[in-house]
């Protein structure tokens, strides 16, 4: 009994000591949460710098700076309208003989530069050459012709007068005195006078013929020119050989492709939607951006504006007034002429370039 006072007695004594039941931790344990949450919510608080006023005003600076860099940049972006949607063009020039033939020549090389006139295939000339030498024979045989039937109407023509004549004066005679001629003469002069005026007449058609064969023959010998003209083909245009296909003894047809020529005038051909041509108009300046030039850009200027969108100019166009139709942006075809380009830019048909235009 003693000996739990005494426990009873210390238990109440660590009690009172520290003002709380030595076997309840709920207690100590609130105060140890409540010490840590006090800890927590200065760790929240952060540094002195960030909660400072100078640091917020910094912050504002930068967000008003931001703003104000991105206004500029949207009021010089809209400015311009620029697509990917674009390449160069030209119109191509394809060579092809007129004349069936050996190709005796082959004057040029691949992608080699050449001027208007030069020549580029020579097509064996001996059978133009030929006809040509036939042609010029046959135009000396028919002016021959022609100058014989020309003395036998000539011939033919005074027979004819002598025989009118005669044929005159046996009528007037008859008329006179009907006793001094003989029907039988009359008759014969008549006679006579038909057959000279025949003849006279078949000399004048033998002449119209050799007149026309002279004409035939004359153009027998302008074509056999250009034939022969057309055995030596060049260059329509300047510009650069592409796609050369022909080869050195070929046998070529008129209408064979041979080769291609591209031009030096090259421009782009660039698709814009049909609602980025609010403010574009004819003239406006172009900054076009190519892969094969690098950083260098190529100025131009807008120099036309297709009216028309580029689908309705195909094979099929689309028929819009049957089925169930959903409003597609369409794309309207610019052309942009190129100012200057530079020498070390080498630009082809079917490149592709990125213009940017000055709308405003």
């Amino acid at each position: 009994m003693a000996d739990g006072r005494e426990r009873t007695g210390d238990a109440r004594r660590s009690q009172d000591a520290r003002g709380r039941p030595p076997d309840d931790d709920r207690y100590a344990g609130n105060e140890r949460n409540s010490d840590r949450g006090s800890d927590e919510d200065g760790k929240g608080a952060g540094p002195a710098w960030i909660r400072s006023p100078l640091f917020k005003y910094c912050v504002i600076v930068v967000v008003v700076l931001l703003l104000i860099v991105v206004l500029i940049w949207w009021l010089n972006a809209r400015q311009y309208e620029d697509t990917d949607d674009a390449f160069i063009d030209t119109h191509i020039v394809h060579i092809s003989p007129q004349i069936a033939g050996q190709v005796i020549q082959i004057a040029v090389h691949d992608n080699e530069a050449v001027r208007r006139g030069q020549l580029l295939v020579q097509i064996d000339p001996a059978d133009p050459t030929a006809k040509l030498n036939q042609a010029k024979a046959q135009l000396t045989a028919a002016q021959t012709q022609l100058e014989q039937a020309a003395a036998t109407e000539e011939g033919a023509e005074a027979q004819a007068q002598n025989a009118a004549a005669d044929l005159a004066r046996y009528r007037l005679l008859q008329r006179i005195a009907p006793s001094a001629v003989a029907q039988e003469q009359i008759d014969q002069a008549v006679a006579s006078a038909s057959s000279a005026t025949a003849q006279r007449d078949a000399a004048k058609a033998q002449i119209l013929n050799a007149e026309a064969q002279i004409k035939l023959n004359r153009a027998e010998i302008v074509q056999a020119q250009l034939n022969l003209g057309h055995t030596r083909i060049v260059a329509p245009i300047d510009g650069h050989i592409a796609q050369k296909s022909v080869a050195l003894g070929d046998y070529v047809t008129p209408g064979q492709e041979l080769l291609a020529i591209v031009p030096l005038r090259l421009w782009v051909t660039a698709n814009f939607k049909e609602t980025q041509l609010t403010h574009m108009r004819v003239g406006q300046p172009v900054t076009v951006t190519v892969d094969a030039c690098g950083s260098t850009d190529i100025r131009g200027h807008v120099d036309s504006i297709q009216r028309g969108a580029g689908q309705a100019f195909q094979i099929l166009p689309p028929e819009n007034a049957t089925g169930n139709f959903v409003k597609v942006v369409q794309r309207v075809p610019v052309k942009i002429l190129l100012d200057r380009v530079p020498k070390n830019c080498v630009l082809g048909p079917g490149m592709s370039v990125e213009p940017s235009v000055k709308v405003r």
